[in-house]
């Protein structure tokens, strides 16, 4: 399933939308993805896995497609999402400021984050034009010229905390409707969400857990963003596993702490989600109490690119059906 198809130039999106209780309602999202103007199905667009969790009312669609049909094919889904979820009714412990609440764009294979970042940035344009009271902040490679990472941006917005969307300045689009709210568009090399849950109800040693291996701390874990969750009566560490460059990491170190792959040339690394496993299960482990087990939210970045090539190649637009989604 890894050999590439010559001239193949694949990015993708992991569409979040606040929405997993209504299964229909994710379905028809990811389905209106996979549809051209005509109605007739995108050639070159697959729907490769759909994660929803009830407790967070959150779901994740990983959107892959060739670099030229990818932006389409993510408005097509943001449009059907947007009329289907409302957030003045919504309810849900994961953080979140708009139903179509993060847009973020990977290069998968035969194209670079500048491309992404091009994609990105028309996307939210064509975004606020099609649907009224839509409202974007851009992030990573769409945000010229500063190019704010999406951490910096969501603290900038208080994403973390603020449900009041009336004071919000978006970068573009009108002041943000209560029923739209706000969408975070951008692009950066692939990041990966991993959860590992922890055998407590104690959301205060969760947060202690998952600031001990948070990157911005001392002695945590190179690219990795943390929370903790109450979640399904246990607590949840949630991390987004960012992919970075640096020349003095080795794949092979002896703890395999860092996996690698490569973009046209480019060589990136991420920590490996085994290894972020076993670090909370020690820390965990300190304080008397076990892990209940991992989740990885679709796939790693290999593994991204080698389903997003076997689904296109052979036309599986509902690539997820096959591979199983996973609702909770």
């Amino acid at each position: 399933m890894s050999s590439s198809r010559p001239g193949l130039r694949l990015a993708a999106c992991l569409l979040n939308i606040s929405e997993a209780r209504r299964k229909y309602i994710v379905e028809n999202v990811a389905k209106a993805a996979l549809l051209e103007k005509n109605g007739q199905k995108h050639h070159e667009v697959s729907v490769l896995n759909i994660f929803s969790d009830q407790d967070y009312n959150r779901s994740v669609i990983t959107i892959a497609a060739s670099v030229e049909e990818l932006g389409n094919s993510i408005l097509a889904a943001c449009v059907e999402a947007f009329r289907s979820i409302d957030m003045e009714v919504q309810e849900g412990i994961h953080p979140c400021l708009g139903a179509v609440d993060l847009i973020p764009i990977y290069p998968l294979s035969g194209v670079r984050v500048e491309e992404c970042g091009a994609v990105a940035r028309s996307l939210a344009e064509n975004l606020v034009e099609r649907v009224p009271g839509c409202s974007v902040f851009l992030f990573g490679e769409a945000d010229l010229p500063e190019k704010r990472s999406l951490v910096q941006r969501r603290k900038q917005l208080g994403w973390f905390t603020r449900r009041d969307f009336s004071a919000l300045e978006p970068d573009l689009g009108v002041a943000p409707a209560r029923r739209c709210g706000l969408t975070g568009i951008g692009t950066s090399p692939y990041v990966m969400n991993c959860n590992v849950t922890i055998d407590s109800q104690d959301l205060a040693l969760g947060q202690e857990i998952a600031s001990a291996i948070r990157g911005s701390n001392v002695n945590g874990l190179k690219g990795v963003q943390t929370m903790a969750f109450p979640h399904e009566g246990k607590i949840e560490i949630a991390c987004n596993v960012e992919s970075f460059e640096e020349q003095e990491v080795k794949e092979s170190s002896e703890d395999s702490r860092y996996m690698a792959y490569s973009v046209l040339g480019d060589h990136f690394y991420y920590t490996s989600p085994h290894y972020i496993e076993a670090r909370v299960k020690k820390l965990a482990s300190d304080q008397g109490i076990g892990t209940i087990g991992r989740a990885l939210i679709g796939f790693t970045p290999q593994e991204c690119k080698d389903c997003a090539e076997h689904a296109i190649k052979e036309h599986i637009g509902e690539f997820w059906k096959i591979r199983g989604g996973v609702f909770m």
